[in-house]
Parts: structure tokens; C-alpha cells; sequence
């Protein structure tokens, strides 16, 4: 299942997959592939990503 809110919240941050990736510590594929919902994320990068965005699990993961 792709993660539409993932990719809606790095876009209002005007984040490129890859500036993500550098502030989360993993590649630009990475990104891409939980985006596209191919990747199931630990919940450590979970958290990184929400740090990193500004957001809760809930609103990123959790449906």
C-alpha cells in the first residue's frame, strides 16, 4: 500500500527524496521504495522520519 501521506509531507517541506534520506541516514531507494509501499520501515527509521518531518507515527504509519 503506498504511503501518499509520507510523500504529501515531505513535498510541504519541499524535501527531494534524497534530502530526506541524508537527514534519516539511508538511500534515496529507501525512501522510494516505502513511498511506493515495497518497504516495511523498522520503526527506528520510522521515528526518524516523523523527527525529521515534524510528524507523529499516527499521522505518517498508522491508518
Amino acid at each position: 500500500m503506498k504511503n501518499l501521506k509520507l510523500k504529501s509531507a515531505r513535498v510541504a517541506m519541499d524535501l527531494s527524496q534524497q534530502q530526506l534520506a541524508d537527514l534519516v541516514g539511508v538511500s534515496r531507494q529507501t525512501i522510494s521504495l516505502i513511498e511506493k509501499g515495497d518497504y516495511n520501515p523498522t520503526i527506528n527509521l520510522c521515528i526518524a522520519i516523523c523527527k525529521a518531518l515534524h510528524k507523529t507515527l499516527d499521522e505518517l504509519f498508522w491508518y
